[in-house]
């Protein structure tokens, strides 16, 4: 057959193709690699630098002078103000101007509290920056605060427990129970009128007759003022336990 300019070259099979992929009434030609050549998709190495996450540095140490007020307790500053390691570690910062008993604290002394720069934010937040409620269920922070306890001994140590677990605060049902036995037999209006206590003024009162002095200076935040309250009494005392004695559960006689 003659040669003629409408023959078609021979290609080279090395030579890159072309494939016309349907686009509408238009076609779309792209390169199509041989087996040999084909290679997986290389990430952009002109990526910015800003898009990789820098770890942030630790908020620094902030330190502040409380003027201790009617009512405050150790416990109670360390926990408003987020002081790493707790009222212990309040305690030990201040040693010199509270002196040995951690209890004893006045309105206007002045404490030395350190606290993260977070912590006064942390402290002031509202219901408002509260992660939304999932849809479809109800969130676990609103079971617990939706569970009831029975209104008896029994029911009393329980509540008391769950809200020791939520402030750190030690202790057992035995501990508390064979202490409140001893104490008081189970009444919560139990008070003491005779012994040096209520000589100086201050009887010791409910299931773990507490002082006046004591139980204000140890009550726990979300529970009542009422000394005669079992809850509020139960826990105040056992906050106190666990900084003379290191919990009720140590506590095998009057304290």
């Amino acid at each position: 057959m003659p040669r003629g300019k409408h023959r078609r070259p021979r290609n080279n099979q090395l030579t890159r193709r072309a494939v016309a992929v349907g686009t509408g009434g238009a076609a779309l030609t792209l390169p199509l690699l041989g087996a040999t050549q084909a290679s997986a998709a290389q990430p952009s190495q002109s990526a910015p630098a800003a898009a990789q996450s820098v770890p942030q540095a630790a908020q620094p140490a902030k330190s502040l002078t409380y003027t201790v007020a009617k009512g405050d307790s150790l416990y109670r500053i360390a926990d408003k103000y987020d002081v790493s390691g707790g009222w212990k570690q309040l305690y030990k910062d201040n040693r010199s101007t509270v002196g040995d008993d951690p209890k004893l604290i006045h309105p206007g002394l002045k404490l030395k509290v350190k606290t993260a720069e977070a912590g006064a934010a942390k402290k002031s937040a509202t219901k408002s920056s509260a992660p939304a409620k999932p849809a479809g269920g109800v969130a676990k922070a609103t079971q617990a605060s939706a569970k009831t306890y029975a209104d008896n001994l029994d029911g009393w140590i329980r509540e008391a427990l769950d809200i020791m677990a939520q402030k750190g605060i030690p202790g057992s049902y035995d501990g508390i129970y064979r202490n409140v036995m001893r104490e008081s037999s189970g009444n919560p209006q139990a008070i003491n009128n005779w012994d040096s206590n209520a000589a100086k003024g201050t009887p010791s009162k409910g299931l773990l007759q507490t002082i006046d002095p004591t139980f204000q200076a140890y009550h726990v935040d979300g529970t009542s003022w009422d000394p005669y309250d079992p809850v509020a009494n139960i826990t105040a005392a056992c906050n106190y336990a666990a900084a003379r004695y290191g919990s009720i559960d140590n506590v095998n006689g009057p304290y």
